[in-house]
């Protein structure tokens, strides 16, 4: 649905309410009707339609999607529906119930957001369901991998671009030492990976490469990921 295109006459966000309110009704929902409309508006006027729907009917759009839609196509468009921080809040409660099999979801969350975009999506995750992140993911997984998500999913980085290379050649070594004696649970581990901004952590998996020849990020894969 990424490829679909906002139309060059958009019609009003009351119009495109009482449409969608119609594609509901009846015996069966129109899910031709509801793709015209929010396959084909940007985040900022699906977001304003969700705001007028609920004002309007006294209902939220996304819980009408829901009653309504069925299957792959309900997930579909409650994906498409949701502000960004809102979908990875769904995609990461998706993953705290799957195990083992969505891992490679909950770690991209914590791993490739911004500071901001992490915490808006606590938030967001909080407001939906009731919970927090960080007790949802300590719950749904274990050992080692609990013990570096829990901190990646609950810090807040700094989200600059300096970078300390004496530290990054220090922490590297330190990382080595630790893989070497396969204590993945280390707590000197876990503080650098969970902690240090992403620019800083680059900038020790680089020095890891330079001094010892091996991929870190292969390494960590295996045992915390599939581990």
């Amino acid at each position: 649905m990424s490829s679909l295109c906002v139309p060059a006459h958009v019609p009003s966000v009351a119009e495109d309410c009482e449409q969608l309110r119609k594609a509901f009704a009846g015996w069966g929902t129109n899910e031709d009707l509801i793709i015209s409309i929010l396959g084909h508006r940007n985040a900022a006027q699906r977001k304003l339609i969700r705001q007028v729907y609920a004002e309007t009917y006294g209902e939220d759009l996304l819980k009408a999607l829901d009653k309504e839609l069925t299957n792959d196509f309900e997930r579909l468009v409650l994906l498409w529906t949701l502000d960004p921080c809102e979908r990875d809040a769904y995609l990461a409660n998706e993953a705290t119930k799957r195990w083992t099999s969505s891992n490679q979801v909950l770690m991209e969350i914590a791993c490739t957001r911004s500071p901001k975009d992490l915490l808006l999506a606590r938030e967001a995750y909080h407001a939906r369901f009731k919970r927090s992140l960080e007790e949802d993911v300590a719950y749904h997984t274990h050992g080692d991998f609990r013990k570096l998500l829990v901190p990646l999913v609950s810090s807040y980085r700094y989200g600059g671009d300096e970078v300390n290379l004496t530290l990054a050649k220090t922490e590297a070594k330190l990382l080595h030492e630790k893989i070497s004696e396969k204590a993945y649970n280390d707590d000197d581990l876990i503080r650098i990976l969970a902690t240090r901004s992403k620019a800083q952590v680059n900038a020790t998996v680089n020095q890891y490469k330079n001094q010892f020849g091996n991929d870190i990020n292969k390494v960590m894969r295996v045992n915390f990921i599939h581990g």
